[in-house]
Order: structure tokens, then C-alpha cells, then sequence
């Protein structure tokens, strides 16, 4: 019994210890960068809401900037058309398996106490561009949504 116990707190020190971070890919996306181009996989003919922000179209042009020492960023869109004038803080992360997770923390919020929030997977990573890729679900199908940016 004692060699079981011995053995699971092992186990469990073992696995605390994995890396829960890429450092390298947060510091290649360090920096400004802007979204260039949007494109869902799917089928342009789906309408897809942002983040619960905006249709994902008016993210083309968006500003953003990734601080990598303390995984916080800012996004900024410009307003035009439908498109809504929005600015926010961020805290991000990226998993040593691509997993790109961020959420929005407004002006003197602390992220621990926010909930909510969005995953994505990194791909394509370059020194000068990369791409999010999210996961929608369209009719019961899985369909991509992704998302290139350019350093700038």
C-alpha cells in the first residue's frame, strides 16, 4: 500500500511538471501585427461573428499587439461600414500542443477572475506572419475559420 502511495504522488509530481506553455511561439509573435485576411473554410457564404464582437470581415485590418514577458496584448478595430469601432485588452497563451487561448480583461480587471474566453490552434508560424484557426460549428460540421496576420 505504501509503494501505491509513493507511486501516485510520483505520478502526479510528474505530470505537474509538464510545460504548460510554448515559450518559443509566444516569443515569435511578439510584437505589432495586423490581420490581414479572414477565411472560413467552410464556405464564404456563412456569417460568422467574431469573438462576439463583430462579423469576422471587419477584423481585416485589425491592429494587434502581443507582449510576450507577461502574455497580455491590446486589439483595436476601426469602425467602417457594419463594422463596430472596438478596443480591448487581452491575456494570452500558447499550449506546447499549438493551443492559442485568450481572453478579453478590461481596464483594471484582473484575467484570474475572468471566465470566459477563446481557444484556438497557432499555425503556420513564421517570422514575419501566422495564422489562428478556429473551429466553428456550421450545420453540424466542422468547418475552419482562419485567420492571417502580418508582422508589421
Amino acid at each position: 500500500m505504501r509503494k501505491l502511495i509513493v507511486l501516485s504522488v510520483m505520478a502526479l509530481f510528474a505530470v505537474s511538471c509538464k510545460p504548460t506553455m510554448d515559450s518559443k511561439s509566444q516569443v515569435g509573435i511578439k510584437g505589432n501585427w495586423t490581420l490581414t485576411n479572414v477565411k472560413n473554410i467552410g464556405g464564404e457564404f456563412v456569417k460568422i461573428n467574431s469573438f462576439n464582437i463583430a462579423d469576422s470581415k471587419c477584423f481585416v485590418g485589425s491592429q494587434w499587439n502581443f507582449v510576450s514577458n507577461n502574455n497580455s496584448g491590446n486589439l483595436s478595430l476601426n469602425a467602417g461600414g457594419n463594422c463596430p469601432e472596438f478596443s480591448s485588452n487581452f491575456k494570452w497563451t500558447i499550449s506546447p500542443a499549438g493551443e492559442f487561448s485568450f481572453k478579453f480583461v478590461d481596464q483594471g480587471e484582473k484575467a484570474k477572475h475572468v471566465t470566459t474566453g477563446y481557444a484556438l490552434r497557432i499555425a503556420n508560424q513564421s517570422e514575419s506572419s501566422f495564422q489562428l484557426v478556429d473551429k466553428i460549428n456550421v450545420g453540424g460540421q466542422s468547418s475552419d475559420v482562419i485567420y492571417q496576420f502580418q508582422r508589421n
